[in-house]
């Protein structure tokens, strides 16, 4: 079974709250509420996903576009197609979609799908 972000088969539903107006996540593989599912992200272009963490670590590819991506602590690393990005679980992140075009990224989850606002304390 294959699937690009332009295939209209592709059922896109929002995003959390706390993103970017715009964004959306289509469904791979699996179910987001069981271990072991596969999705798309894709970010309106110029936007902001603001800090969060997910229980499970994600594996990422970027798919379009160019994503400025920051895991707490560290350096902001440029992402342009075909980059991969692994996240631990639990550790804060931001990003910023700073093509012209949508950002998609393609994200594998260990864990069920979840997205959580960082609230620095």
């Amino acid at each position: 079974m294959t699937h690009t972000f332009r295939d209209s088969a592709l059922k896109w539903g929002p995003c959390p709250a706390f993103m970017p107006k715009g964004c959306g996540i289509a469904v791979l593989h699996g179910d987001p509420a069981r271990n072991n599912a596969d999705v798309f992200l894709r970010v309106p272009a110029k936007s902001t996903i603001p800090m969060h963490t997910h229980t499970s670590a994600e594996r990422m590819v970027l798919v379009s576009g160019e994503l400025e991506l920051r895991y707490e602590g560290q350096k902001m690393q440029v992402l342009k197609p075909g980059s991969y990005a692994y996240g631990p679980p639990k550790m804060p992140h931001e990003a910023y979609c700073a093509s012209t075009a949508p950002c998609v990224l393609f994200i594998a989850f260990e864990l069920p799908v979840d997205a959580f606002p960082h609230v620095v304390k």
